[in-house]
């Protein structure tokens, strides 16, 4: 069989359930790769546990932090928060062999040339606002007076950022520097947690959501980095969706309440070798 890359986010593992998903997950070839797109879970050691055990099924694990990782949650041992937080887990990843978004970014070998696999950590500034507002003051008001708001506000610290939309615009510009630095013949994987554009969101049932769920500032990334497929998670809506040519997966898990209706569905999505027969839940944007 042909070695594979694969996808898959908001593995929730605090969930009995969700736990057996990935003690479950293995490759159907020795060559194959896993994108890890965030929302592992809230402790450390859970994410360590989950990350320990794909690496050691699968040929590479790349790993983008979700929100959910980046809690200073009052059950973790671990109290460190912001970008304390986060480099502590980039430590843990390196430990274990996990590519992370401080590190090279890894070449797959395609059959169209080589594609360079980047995963993201980009966070979000409010600039998807809620409906009718135009500042992000205005955005929340209306999320609060909906009652539609995001654990990250209790949780998720900037430090040592006055704010998350600082924190955001901070790994946006060292991100997108890190991207141009690629050879101009070699195209992406664009692989994070949160999705690049605003029109994914459109599809949630609270749009007062979405001001948690990307920024303005990488609706251009697809086009101006080439990508061959964007990965993301972190709306619990798993589909596929089209934005100029390029196929946009959304390959999260999500909650036990979430998935146990749906029909059975294979976790890991297969981003290359691009797959012959597009899903039926396709969608052009």
């Amino acid at each position: 069989m042909t070695a594979r890359l694969l996808a898959v986010s908001d593995l929730h593992i605090a969930y009995e359930d969700n736990r057996k998903i990935v003690d479950g997950l293995r490759p159907a070839d020795d060559g194959d790769w896993l994108i890890v797109a965030g929302d592992v879970a809230e402790r450390v050691e859970d994410v360590e546990w989950a990350l320990r055990t794909l690496a050691g099924r699968f040929a590479k694990v790349l790993w983008a932090p979700g929100n959910h990782e980046l809690w200073t949650h009052p059950s973790d041992p671990v109290q460190l928060g912001g970008a304390e937080r986060y480099a502590h887990l980039v430590e843990v990843c390196r430990a274990l062999g996990v590519v992370t978004p401080e590190d090279p970014y890894p070449l797959w070998p395609d059959a169209d040339g080589p594609v360079a696999v980047a995963p993201l950590f980009v966070l979000y500034d409010y600039t998807f606002r809620a409906p009718g507002t135009a500042t992000k003051q205005e955005s929340l008001a209306a999320a609060y007076a909906a009652g539609v708001v995001c654990t990250d506000e209790h949780f998720l610290r900037p430090d040592p950022h006055e704010g998350l939309d600082d924190w955001c615009r901070e790994r946006v510009a060292y991100t997108e520097r890190r991207l141009a630095e690629l050879p101009p013949h070699v195209r992406t994987v664009l692989a994070g947690h949160w999705p690049l554009l605003r029109h994914p969101t459109e599809i949630l049932r609270y749009p007062e959501f979405a001001q948690w769920c990307g920024t303005e500032l990488t609706a251009d990334w697809h086009r101006r980095f080439r990508a061959a497929a964007v990965v993301y998670g972190h709306l619990h809506i798993p589909r596929v969706t089209w934005h100029d040519g390029v196929r946009f997966e959304e390959v999260s898990v999500g909650y036990p309440r979430e998935w146990r209706p749906r029909p059975p569905r294979e976790p890991l999505r297969v981003i290359l070798p691009r797959p012959r027969d597009e899903p039926d839940d396709s969608l052009k944007g």
